[in-house]
């Protein structure tokens, strides 16, 4: 082999191997999620030295968005506020525990929205091994007064067994009702999503049929449990963003479709859109998804809670385009 041919066997060696590298790198990049989902680079954007971050609700509103987060420490939901969803303010709690109620020692997963100028929060209380759901209403989102002294939903129905939490609530306004979307079952995790309505708030009818979503057991990535929704209605559809439990302690983020919201659901074909990262901050979990499709960038922000051992923080994933694709892949 000649000098000229030993260069050009090493320049082709070279290239190959740089190209092989950013093959493997690009996987390595897009392994943690799927359906045209990327994870923020320099995740996560809240937590650290805050101790647990997690379950969150959001607003946009004007040109900020609003965060009501679960702040384990506190035992409270807290505020923070952002300009661009990745910097944060400093978190002050706005509604804290109550232990004289009996089932409020602990304060979390909330869900929150602004109809007819007042924003309204429906919460999960704990106490005792036990979870309720309850609602309290303010007129800035910072001050919050409770609508009662007790919880708005309650476990009773079996499948529910000791614990009804993780709400999210939309106001229909073609038929003057409030919709609930719950989880419910047991107390570390709930087991399955349920509905109910209510015409103010308080007073809550749950479906007969409940539960309307429930883990798949010939899907290995959701075969647990499923459980804390959000919904976004659509003209044609609801989509549902979701947690889908492997097993108690491994979680991913799915996404669903269904036409009215209730029924005949339909699986993303590339679930699990978010997963565990491996050996990074959401190595072991990733909770409780909230999008928000923002029109002037035209992509989707997704905000999730994710564990790796004990430590729970919130990061985010983008989606470019309305578009999320329920095409088969």
């Amino acid at each position: 082999m000649d000098c000229k041919q030993r260069i050009f066997t090493l320049a082709l060696l070279i290239s190959t191997s740089v190209y092989t590298a950013g093959v493997i790198a690009q996987s390595q990049k897009t392994a943690e999620t799927s359906a045209g989902w990327e994870k923020f680079e320099h995740n996560p954007v809240l937590g650290g030295d805050l101790g647990t971050c997690f379950d969150v609700a959001l607003l946009k509103e004007k040109a900020s968005y609003r965060m009501w987060f679960s702040w384990r420490p506190k035992k409270s939901v807290a505020l923070v506020e952002s300009i661009d969803g990745i910097n944060w303010t400093k978190p002050r709690i706005v509604l804290g525990p109550n232990s004289r109620s009996g089932w409020e020692d602990d304060i979390n997963r909330p869900t929150v929205i602004r109809q007819n100028g007042q924003y309204h929060m429906w919460y999960t209380g704990q106490a005792r091994g036990r979870s309720w759901i309850g609602y309290a209403a303010s007129p800035d989102g910072v001050t919050w007064k409770r609508a009662s002294d007790k919880p708005v939903l309650s476990s009773e129905a079996s499948w529910e067994d000791v614990a009804v939490m993780c709400p999210h609530v939309l106001w229909d306004p073609k038929e003057s009702v409030f919709r609930m979307w719950y989880s419910a079952g047991q107390q570390y995790e709930p087991n399955a999503i349920g509905y109910a309505t209510s015409p103010d708030g308080l007073d809550w009818k749950k479906l007969p049929a409940n539960p309307i979503f429930t883990a798949r057991a010939d899907s290995a990535w959701e075969q647990h449990k499923v459980t804390a929704c959000q919904i976004i209605p659509g003209e044609d559809f609801h989509l549902m963003f979701y947690i889908g439990f492997r097993d108690e302690h491994h979680a991913q983020i799915g996404l669903a479709r269904s036409r009215d919201g209730i029924s005949d659901w339909q699986r993303h074909p590339a679930n699990p859109i978010i997963f565990p990262g491996g050996d990074t901050w959401d190595g072991d979990a990733c909770y409780k998804p909230f999008a928000i499709y923002d029109q002037k960038s035209d992509r989707w922000l997704l905000w999730y809670n994710g564990r790796k051992g004990p430590a729970e923080q919130v990061g985010l994933a983008i989606h470019k385009g309305l578009d999320l694709d329920f095409s088969p892949q």
